[in-house]
């Protein structure tokens, strides 16, 4: 992606700056990340090898479908992070990991317009299937414990709130500034 939370620009040295010191890291990537488009490009030639696909069903949703499912075809390790098994992308998948569907989980929505909904866990989720969130959260703290056993947890949320709040206060006078929504009242 080429955006950073508060609509911030991945390309822009102070952005990334802002965001870093949030995070207290000592800086974020000075090269932004691929438009979907750049990706697919890139796993259909090869340079890409692995691919975590979430909350998402390019091989239906993107342009030029023929493109994108023998870029996904090509692709050596597919990882799907889907709710459905019959999504046009999950048979791409080489590991699919059971996401919680609206309704199975907690958090927070924002639609096309910018408006943000608190969804309230009305059921429990099927089998092994959690919230994105929490499968993300797991993940991340995996991989830094492998690539850094020494360094402070930066993933070290317990709730969707907690995540919420977060998001929240990277928006602090952005153009966006969201630091006085609480997401209990929404």
């Amino acid at each position: 992606s080429n955006l950073l939370p508060g609509h911030r620009d991945a390309a822009n040295p102070e952005h990334r700056a802002e965001v870093a010191e949030y995070w207290g890291i000592d800086s974020l990537p000075a090269t932004p990340g691929l438009s979907a488009i750049e990706l697919f490009e890139q796993l259909q030639n090869g340079t890409i090898k692995a691919l975590w696909i979430a909350c998402t069903n390019p091989a239906q949703s993107l342009p030029d479908q023929n493109r994108i499912r023998q870029a996904l075809d090509t692709c050596p390790f597919v990882v799907l992070q889907e709710a459905f098994k019959t999504t046009e992308t999950a048979r791409f998948a080489d590991l699919l990991l059971p996401a919680a569907s609206w309704g199975e989980k907690e958090g927070t929505v924002t639609n096309s317009e910018r408006r943000i909904s608190n969804v309230r866990k009305a059921i429990q989720a099927p089998g092994e299937a959690r919230s994105d969130w929490a499968i993300t959260v797991d993940f991340a703290q995996r991989l830094q414990k492998r690539l850094q056993p020494e360094a402070p947890a930066l993933f070290d949320f317990q709730t969707p709130k907690a995540l919420f709040d977060e998001f929240k206060g990277l928006t602090v006078g952005r153009d966006l500034d969201m630091s006085g929504i609480d997401r209990e009242l929404i």
